[in-house]
Parts: C-alpha cells; structure tokens; sequence
C-alpha cells in the first residue's frame, strides 16, 4: 500500500513538471520536480547522481548477472560470451535501436508474464494441498514467531525486512524515483498527470503482489528442489521440479527478455539524468553509453552478493533523497489526484488545466499543460 501511494505521487509530479528536449520527446522525474517544484537544484543534481549510479552502473550489471545465471545453469554457456552477447546487443539499442526494441517489448514481455503468472497457476494447482502449509511457512517466518521462544524475534523481524524491503524496492521502484523518470515519457489517456499516476500505482501491485507472488509459490512449493541455489538458479531449479526441463528453458528465455529489456529501460531513466545534469546538452552521452556496457560486462562475470550489495546501497541513497521531495511537495500531488477525481465523478473527460494552480505559473514549461502560457502571463 505505502508502494503503490508513493508510486502514484512521483509519477503524478513527474507528469506535472516534465518537461520537451529538442527532439520533442517528453523528459522528467524527480529531479526536474525537485528544481521546479522545490527551486532546489541542488537536490535534483544529487538525486540524478545517485540515480546514475544505481540504474545506469548498478542495475544494469544485477540485470545481467541475472540472464548470465540463467543461460549458465540451463545451457552451460561460457559467462564470458554471454556478457559480449549482452554488451552488443545492449549496445545496439542505447546507440539507435531503442524504438524498434521498445515496440517488440510491447508485444513479447506481456505475453511472456502472463505466460509465466499461468504456469505458476498451474504449479499452485498441482500443489494445492500443501497451500496453507506454504502460507504458514511465510507467515512464521516474516513475523518471527518461530524464534519467539528462544528471543531472536527482534533480529529475526529485522532480517526479514530487511531482505523484503530491499528486494520489493527492486521489484517495483516505488519511491525511489527511477519509474517516474518514464512515468514523465508518458502522453497519458486521459491527458492529466493523475491519470499515469493511476497506471503507475496499478504496475506496482500487479508486479508485486501478483508477478512476486507467482515466484514465491514456484520456489515454496517445490520443497527441497531449490536448496543449495541462488539468485534465478534457484526459481529455474524450483520449476524444473514441477513440471520438467523445459520449465528452466522457459524461465532461461523469459528471464533474457525480461532483463534485456529493464537494461534499456534503465539506460533510459540514467539517460535522463545525464540529460538534467548536462542542460540538455548530448555530448556526454557517448562516454556514459561506454561506461554502462562496461557495466554490462562486469555483472556477466561478478558474484552475485557484490553484485546486490551494491543495489541495495544504490537504491538506499535514491530512496532517501526523493522521499523528502514526496513529502515536500505530496501537498499539491494530492490536489492533482483530486482534480482529476473529481472530473471522473462528474463525468467529465478529464483535463488538467493549470489555471486551477496558481503557484504552478512560473514553474511549468510552456505549452506542456493546457492554460499555463496564459496563466505564467496573467
């Protein structure tokens, strides 16, 4: 619930500050509502700093750990070939490619998830009896009872937390800033910053609570199966048990599409920021498009714990910088949500005149948001 409240304001502020680059695309996010909104650069430049760190350095290496992890156990292939593989392909979209990757993602990584969400329907399904068993298991665990009695409940519950919070910032990016970068991209239906702010909260329940949740139930089921692995090994042998081979061959395949394409997406969100940083200006762009691939490379051959280590301490520092913003400016964002539901209830299509938010005059980029020309004269 605090995900998908968090995620529904930045991508509703991201809509409201973004802004038009000279190739008329949309770019915005936490950094252009902190200079904006807040009028504190400062903070904007050192929240893109952290976000570059994490999405374009970080998460890219995480990602393709993952696919070199799963290609490794499924087909034996040699890690250092995956990674050239990555990097190419990686390559090719950051330098020209993106659209055409980005209209193929459209098509194949919905149909791959709801492919995956029914599998492990049909695993639940074959497992049902041992469900509450299962339920129990996460329940006892994440609040500690087991350890009650020998009084490591408190170091019990902190792990647990620990690991989910982190793990679930991963998942989902609610807070942290990173989402609300392509949130900002958007050209949303209706067109007011509320309505991507809805889409956005909505991706968070349905990547947590339903796509997190698929995964949970492969591994837990399969009893002893996953023992001894880790990082995607261990969701590739859980399903391998359940229903064959060809279940780490899927899981192999999906995993490369889904984490190919969170590599372009997190280029895209870093992209923004050097954007920011640089005022708009391109020629940074080919240095930092050689340092992401080199990235690239090095979480194809890292160790797994360095590799999340380092995301967790990423994500950490973005978290904290645009939680602040949030609550700063989380005054307007809930007009904004308000505006917007209350043309919904009075069946109207909504629009998001700007004239409604006077304070919003000198901040917003002409000609983004209807009226606010006129109301930046007035």
């Amino acid at each position: 619930m605090l995900g998908m409240a968090t995620a529904m304001i930045e991508s509703t502020l991201a809509q409201v500050y973004k802004v038009k680059d000279t190739d008329g695309q949309y770019r915005g996010g936490p950094a252009y509502y902190m200079e904006k909104g807040l009028v504190q650069r400062w903070m904007g430049v050192l929240f893109s700093f952290f976000l570059i760190l994490a999405f374009g350095l970080v998460f890219n290496a995480v990602q393709a750990n993952t696919i070199t992890g799963a290609m490794t156990q499924v087909f034996g292939f040699e890690p250092t070939y995956i990674g050239i593989g990555i990097v190419i392909c990686s390559a090719f979209v950051i330098t020209g490619g993106l659209k055409k990757v980005a209209k193929a993602s459209e098509l194949i990584v919905p149909v791959m998830a709801v492919a995956y969400i029914a599998i492990a329907f049909v695993v639940v399904a074959m497992n049902i009896e041992q469900l509450p068993d299962v339920f129990m298991l996460v329940i006892n665990s994440a609040f500690g009872w087991q350890e009650a009695a020998a009084g490591g409940i408190a170091y019990s519950v902190a792990q647990a937390m620990q690991a989910g919070i982190a793990r679930g910032l991963f998942s989902n990016e609610a807070g942290m800033g990173s989402a609300a970068n392509v949130a900002a991209s958007a050209s949303p239906n209706p067109n007011h910053p509320a309505s991507q702010g809805f889409v956005q909260m909505m991706g968070v329940f349905v990547d947590t609570i339903v796509i997190c949740t698929a995964t949970a139930a492969i591994i837990l089921l399969s009893g002893d199966a996953a023992a001894g692995s880790d990082g995607i090994a261990k969701t590739i042998s859980a399903l391998t048990s359940h229903v064959g081979d060809w279940g780490g061959a899927f899981i192999a395949f999906a995993i490369l599409l889904f984490c190919f394409t969170s590599i372009i997406a997190n280029y895209s969100y870093a992209e923004t920021n050097v954007m920011f940083l640089s005022g708009n200006s391109k020629k940074a762009l080919p240095i930092f498009r050689i340092v992401v691939l080199c990235m690239v490379m090095f979480g194809s051959l890292a160790k797994i714990s360095l590799v999340w280590d380092l995301a967790d301490v990423s994500m950490g520092l973005m978290a904290i910088v645009n939680l602040v913003a949030l609550v700063l400016l989380s005054g307007l964002a809930v007009r904004v949500i308000n505006d917007y539901r209350e043309q919904i209830d009075a069946g109207i299509d909504p629009k998001f005149d700007t004239s409604k938010f006077p304070e919003l005059a000198d901040q917003l980029e002409e000609k983004i948001w209807p009226n606010s020309a006129e109301t930046a004269k007035k």
